[in-house]
């Protein structure tokens, strides 16, 4: 596994970068937001690990700036924030999950791999639900003819619910079937991209095909307006 640190802290990304060594991870630092960028559009990552606080460049303008041109490679935002509105942000940005300073390095392990398993998934097929098409290949999203744009979360959850639809899931297994790694209890990630999915793949469209299951869950069903 490649990955890249995006991180100013020179002694924490020295000591990470030798960790990750230890288990057989390379690992490249960029130590400002304009070099993460660079490098990211520059050179093929199994996973991106962004830091919010950067002195140039904040950390949710990098992951946009590398969203605009890889919708695909994992980005993990380490942060000393931790209140929901900040990991809300980051997530809306374009990362994929989301990880507060200071924290164990087991878990910064656990969720690189996480992420690089499913970003290294072999996706050749296409998951339909009435006129809503995901394309696997190549991440694109489409409502008849018009393509939606989503983030790297909605992009998961929507695949998720896609695999299972009429099925009603509960946000616990909402969390681990599109994010592999367990939030806090109090994360309310799954309601924010659920939002996220409605404002673009039913609202605009006079659809209702993510429903809400009073205190059980959602669920994904056809609905043709």
């Amino acid at each position: 596994m490649r990955v890249l640190l995006v991180e100013d802290e020179a002694k924490l990304a020295r000591l990470l970068q030798r960790g990750l060594g230890e288990e057989q991870i390379v690992a490249d630092i960029a130590g400002t937001g304009a070099d993460g960028v660079w490098m990211a559009t520059e050179q093929p990552y199994d996973v991106l690990v962004l830091d919010l606080m950067l002195p140039d460049v904040d950390g949710r303008e990098v992951c946009r700036r590398i969203r605009a041109v890889d919708d695909r490679t994992p980005v993990l935002m380490l942060t000393a924030l931790g209140a929901v509105p900040d990991r809300v942000a980051g997530l809306g940005a374009g990362a994929d999950d989301y990880l507060v300073k200071p924290f164990a390095f087991d878990e910064l392990l656990a969720r690189l791999r996480a992420l690089a398993r499913r970003g290294a998934v072999r996706r050749s097929e296409v998951l339909e639900l009435g006129d809503l098409r995901f394309d696997l290949t190549t991440r694109r999203v489409h409502r008849g003819s018009t393509e939606v744009v989503l983030t790297g979360q909605e992009l998961a959850l929507l695949e998720a619910m896609l695999r299972r639809t009429g099925e009603v899931l509960s946000r616990d297994r909402l969390l681990h079937l599109a994010w592999d790694v367990a939030y806090e209890a109090r994360s309310n990630v799954v309601d924010v991209c659920v939002k996220g999915l409605r404002d673009r793949i039913d609202r605009p469209f006079g659809r209702h095909s993510l429903q809400t299951v009073r205190g059980l869950g959602y669920r994904l069903a056809e609905d043709d307006g």
